[in-house]
């Protein structure tokens, strides 16, 4: 429920419809094999954790695998793309909040909401997940109304919604009606989507058996996100024309206008405010734990890991918020500038810890054809995004941090091999 509540959050209830809008049905293909890629990678890092459930998860791996820079990198990296997502989900569920009560301002909900969440995560582990576990499953009751409710309608069983058939699905410009390109910008925002499911394996070392929670947690999660996300889509552009107005900034309301649900849109607002919180809430826990990882390595000042009574990562949580609570602040004073700025710069990061995940297999299971399989997807996608103008950005500027942190990890290495083994030369 903790990996669900990471993964099912604004990339499906909100940026789905920009999946939508650039692949029209075609975004059944495009989350077809973006769920593929996403079972290979969680298939073969469930594995590498079961086999060694520690802190930092894949940062660790990679570690063991490749060595101190590639922790680094996939530990910092997965750390930025959740904390920034944390200040992503904050605007979001304020906007959606200010839209009820206009009266307001909007720093005021996303205080809120950063410190209850903060406080819930300071709490405890076991607080933590009793919350996140009533989030998800609200969430997931949400989306199995809506399937159920979808399904209904397209069989006709509905009284005064008559069925679409697959009308909408073959005769609104086709099936593909911007081609493969459409399908390939579907792919791209479908595995970003998919991102937050890695939680799973972080929050298995702080359970009491962790080899078992980490091969229960990662079965579980791969079909119950599967039928989640492409169950959605299918009833989405089986109901409405994938071009009709709405569609692109909520198709989940769209759905709901056409079926004639009374109060949609403000039931669906509900929704897709409970799915942010319970995003921002894993976000953090997440980012934390990632951040507690890196002190430990030796990747991150030493006064981060400073832990409470209960044995949550005090310093790590607070760091994690405050920077979540930053970027918020970056977005209401430059909307235009700063905080897209930062949205690109983590555009891409989850590409690099899935290409980490699968090298590291590799090399530490020895030689997979998913594996390979999931390396040549990867690469198939970073190639589509560097020659697609839309994505290069996001793609160069996520590029140019990784660079940066290599380069760190080379003066690190440098400077620690100058001092001797064993002497961290970060400063505390």
């Amino acid at each position: 429920m903790i990996a669900l509540g990471g993964a099912i959050g604004a990339g499906l209830f909100v940026g789905s419809g920009v999946g939508i809008a650039a692949a029209g049905p075609g975004i059944l293909v495009a989350y077809a094999l973006a769920g593929v890629l996403t079972v290979l990678v969680m298939r073969m890092l469930g594995e590498m954790s079961a086999a060694r459930p520690v802190s930092g998860s894949f940062a660790e791996h990679a570690r063991t695998a490749f060595g101190p820079w590639a922790g680094l990198l996939a530990g910092w990296m997965y750390w930025a793309l959740l904390v920034v997502s944390v200040a992503a989900e904050a605007v979001a569920a304020a906007h959606i909040a200010g839209g009820w009560l206009p009266a307001v301002p909007g720093w005021t909900w996303v205080a809120v909401f950063m410190t209850v969440f903060t406080a819930s995560n300071l709490a405890g582990v076991r607080n933590f997940g009793e919350l996140e576990f009533w989030f998800a499953g609200l969430k997931i009751a949400a989306i199995g109304g809506f399937l159920l409710l979808g399904a209904a309608v397209v069989a006709g069983l509905l009284p005064g919604s008559p069925s679409p058939g697959a009308g909408h699905l073959l005769h609104d410009g086709g099936f593909l009606p911007h081609g493969w390109h459409g399908v390939a910008i579907g792919v791209v925002a479908a595995v970003f989507a998919f991102g937050g499911l890695e939680t799973v394996t972080i929050a298995a070392a702080e359970c009491a058996d962790p080899v078992r929670a980490v091969r229960a947690g990662v079965r579980a999660v791969m079909w119950r996100v599967a039928v989640c996300y492409l169950g959605s889509m299918a009833v989405i552009v089986t109901l409405v024309p994938w071009n009709a107005p709405g569609v692109s900034d909520g198709p989940y309301t769209a759905v709901m206008d056409r079926i004639g649900v009374p109060g949609a849109a403000d039931l669906m607002k509900a929704v897709v405010l409970v799915a942010l919180l319970s995003a921002m809430n894993a976000n953090i826990y997440g980012s934390s734990r990632m951040l507690y990882a890196l002190v430990g390595r030796g990747d991150a000042p030493r006064t981060l890991g400073r832990l409470g009574r209960s044995g949550v990562p005090i310093a790590a949580v607070l760091a994690s918020a405050a920077f979540g609570f930053v970027s918020v602040v970056l977005s209401l004073v430059w909307p235009r500038t700063v905080f897209p700025f930062l949205l690109n710069s983590i555009g891409a990061a989850i590409l690099i810890v899935w290409a980490l995940i699968a090298a590291s297999h590799l090399r530490l299971r020895g030689p997979s054809g998913r594996a390979v399989v999931a390396l040549a997807g990867i690469g198939g996608v970073l190639v589509f995004m560097l020659g697609d103008a839309a994505s290069r950005t996001q793609l160069l500027t996520t590029g140019g941090w990784a660079l940066a942190l290599l380069v760190v990890a080379r003066v690190r290495s440098v400077r620690s091999a100058r001092t001797g083994p064993g002497t961290d030369p970060l400063p505390s």
